[in-house]
């Protein structure tokens, strides 16, 4: 016999599959995989109205951005699924194009992409909107064969949201000082020393003590900066714990005073969290980028009329200001501060206004050459063992 919670499980499964293949699953449809909370769901559907072919563009949500760029280098990723109610809808699903036709990657993968020869470059003829984007995003994405930046180069992705790494603070456990924290040199205040959780990177790290001595997170030349490692052993001292995917609970349980982290991470835990204050560091700091790419699993298709038509709704003004709005992201789009003012949360309203005050000041993290790479791995295990 089939228990009730079996039969209510396996009615709902059938009624959630029916609702997925009215969003698109013929072998025609246009496929969108993207980072899970990176575009409004709003925006989504009413993409899906302007250009009237509801049942042929399909969005997949990924969690993570190493996902996503997993299923760029092997597409047959996308049929898989750890997921048992994923694995339960496979059942009732037709059979869905392998390759997406657009896919989120993170900045920081883009020139490794290129070099791997895993993407196909956007054409600009086709975006409508491209002469509009700020000279900063469209310098990020155009790029020599070897994934280098170049201004002749040709455009290998398109940016829709971006974001930095910030310092993020509980309010109550400063109320006793007469400071709050304003810029990465207040990580190294006694008042701080075992009272700090950082990111576990390398880039990271080093990259902010860099910026703290006045010099770029790309720095190829660390060896002749004498004050880098004691400045590293002394930051060493401050952290009671690193994490990349950790950093925050400390914080919020009070174990930590202070967190530095992906504005992507934080921002969300304002809503949640009202002791929380966030500090976009007045030096500069480090800047990411969602970008949509078009990976070169996928044919060449006879008409990108759906590709560019999508990239350019995230582009317009309305869609630019929901994703600065409603999602962890601000759009390279959203430049003006006035329109700042219509977010209805005061901290959200403080962060962006710094972030944009502050992005000159601040920087994308470029892979290095492997020998420099090497430099700064060397010396962020010295740091990490030393006592």
């Amino acid at each position: 016999m089939i228990g009730r919670r079996s039969f209510l499980l396996t009615t709902a499964t059938i009624a959630i599959a029916q609702l997925l293949s009215s969003c698109g699953n013929s072998p025609q449809g246009f496929t969108v995989s993207l980072l899970q909370g990176s575009i409004p769901l709003q925006l989504i559907g009413d993409f899906r109205k302007k250009i009237g072919k509801k049942d042929q563009v399909k969005f997949k949500p990924q969690a993570q951005l190493s996902e996503l760029f997993k299923l760029l280098s092997d597409p047959s990723l996308a049929e898989s699924s750890s997921n048992f109610m994923e694995k339960l809808l496979g059942l009732f699903r037709q059979k869905t194009p392998k390759n997406p036709d657009l896919l989120t990657l993170g900045d920081y993968w883009l020139e490794s992409a290129i070099n791997q020869k895993l993407l196909q470059p956007l054409d600009s003829n086709q975006l409508e909107n491209w002469d509009k984007l700020p000279l900063l995003w469209q310098k990020l994405v155009k790029r020599d064969n070897n994934g280098k930046s170049s201004d002749s180069g040709e455009i290998y992705g398109a940016p829709y949201r971006w974001g930095n790494t910030i310092i993020v603070y509980r309010k109550d456990k400063f109320e006793g000082l007469d400071w709050q924290p304003q810029d990465w040199d207040d990580l190294w205040r006694s008042e701080l020393r075992d009272r700090i959780s950082l990111l576990d990177s390398y880039r990271e790290v080093i990259g902010l003590t860099l910026k703290s001595l006045g010099h770029s997170y790309n720095s190829d030349s660390i060896d002749s900066i004498p004050d880098l490692e004691t400045k590293l052993v002394q930051l060493n001292q401050q952290v009671k714990f690193y994490s990349s995917d950790k950093y925050l609970q400390p914080l919020i349980i009070g174990d930590t005073w202070l967190a530095v982290g992906w504005s992507s991470d934080i921002l969300p835990l304002m809503k949640r969290y009202s002791n929380l204050g966030v500090v976009v560091p007045k030096s500069g700091t480090s800047l990411w980028a969602d970008l949509w790419i078009k990976p070169k699993s996928t044919p060449q298709m006879a008409d990108n009329s759906t590709l560019s038509a999508w990239i350019d709704f995230c582009w317009q003004p309305k869609a630019a200001k929901q994703i600065s709005l409603f999602t962890s992201g601000i759009s390279p789009m959203w430049t003006d501060q006035e329109s700042i003012n219509l977010s209805k949360n005061t901290q959200n309203r403080d962060f962006m206004r710094a972030t944009l005050d502050n992005l000159a000041q601040s920087e994308f993290i470029r892979p290095l050459k492997p020998e420099i790479n090497q430099e700064y791995l060397s010396l962020w295990q010295k740091i990490r063992v030393t006592i």
